[in-house]
């Protein structure tokens, strides 16, 4: 029970989940689902209507939403890429959920700290962030060697300026729920393209960098680098990468699924194009890994493993 300011008794206060109660978090979700659900028919529709008129009925016409890959350009998905898709795939969901505890986290479960130095001490949860942040790095620069050593960065490096009006109609066929045609083993089309560029050379530079910026690796009397890179609009960046990351996932996946799901698993997963079940069996091994990675990522686990590499004060 909670008391009034007059001394009487109240009402039980209801839980919180952060800034809102629970009913109000079903409340606000029921509605918000309702919103995005008219909005996105007024989209299809919308689409629909405009594609009818001239010239843009045309336009769509005239470009498929792809255009032809250079000269010598590889055909297929090699298994090392498969392999680099469900390492990268592993890491960035235990950074998000990482990077979600630190964001929120106010009793730190123990604490690491370099031997020898325990002035700078983190949180269990930062330094968990940090590994996984070094794990991702490395393995984004095996995976980006690789690209420019195989050909196979003419699939997500824009090569003509043709990649723009194609990603527009690929956009518009997407709208419209006509999609283009996909065909990943051969070439994506311009607006995957364009995305998977930006996720590789954009997204993810920007995650490491501003990440470097928050640790405690950063060089604090740097001046003139702290002026370039202010830790405000690093942290800033860092969040909305973070959110970019998370839409990127969840659209993806969504793609993946929607557009042929067993021809694409086998794509990424078994490094064949046909359809069967083979590539869905690897990608459902990979998520029962990947929930006991999620699973696995708890203090119990944790600290033995951060004692490895400095000393670990508990609570």
């Amino acid at each position: 029970m909670v008391k009034t300011r007059g001394g009487g008794a109240g009402v039980d206060a209801p839980a919180r989940l952060g800034r809102f109660t629970r009913r109000q978090w079903i409340g606000g979700g029921l509605v918000g689902a309702v919103v995005l659900i008219v909005a996105l028919a007024a989209v299809v529709f919308g689409t629909r209507f405009a594609l009818t008129v001239e010239p843009l009925r045309s336009f769509v016409a005239t470009h498929p939403g792809e255009y032809p890959l250079p000269p010598g350009a590889p055909v297929g998905i090699p298994p090392w890429l498969g392999w680099q898709h469900f390492f990268n795939t592993f890491l960035i969901v235990l950074i998000l959920r990482s990077g979600w505890q630190v964001r929120n986290q106010k009793r730190p479960a123990a604490f690491w700290s370099p031997r020898g130095d325990k002035r700078r001490k983190m949180s269990l949860s930062l330094w968990f962030h940090l590994a996984l942040d070094l794990l991702w790095t490395v393995n984004g620069v095996v995976y980006v060697t690789l690209l420019f050593a195989t050909g196979q960065w003419m699939k997500i490096v824009p090569t003509s300026w043709q990649v723009f009006p194609e990603a527009f109609s690929a956009a518009l066929r997407y709208a419209s729920l006509d999609w283009p045609t996909h065909n990943g083993w051969v070439n994506y089309n311009s607006l995957q393209q364009l995305f998977y560029f930006v996720t590789v050379f954009v997204a993810a530079p920007l995650a490491i960098v501003t990440g470097v910026r928050l640790s405690m690796f950063w060089p604090r009397r740097a001046e003139r680098l702290n002026r370039l890179v202010p830790f405000d609009a690093a942290r800033r960046v860092h969040v909305w990468v973070m959110v970019y990351f998370v839409i990127f996932i969840a659209v993806h996946v969504a793609l993946v699924m929607a557009t042929g799901a067993l021809r694409n698993l086998n794509h990424m997963y078994a490094s064949q194009d046909v359809v069967n079940w083979a590539g869905f069996w690897i990608f459902a091994v990979s998520l029962v890994v990947l929930a006991a990675g999620w699973v696995a990522a708890r203090p119990s686990v944790l600290v033995p493993l951060a004692r490895l590499f400095g000393d670990v004060k508990q609570r």
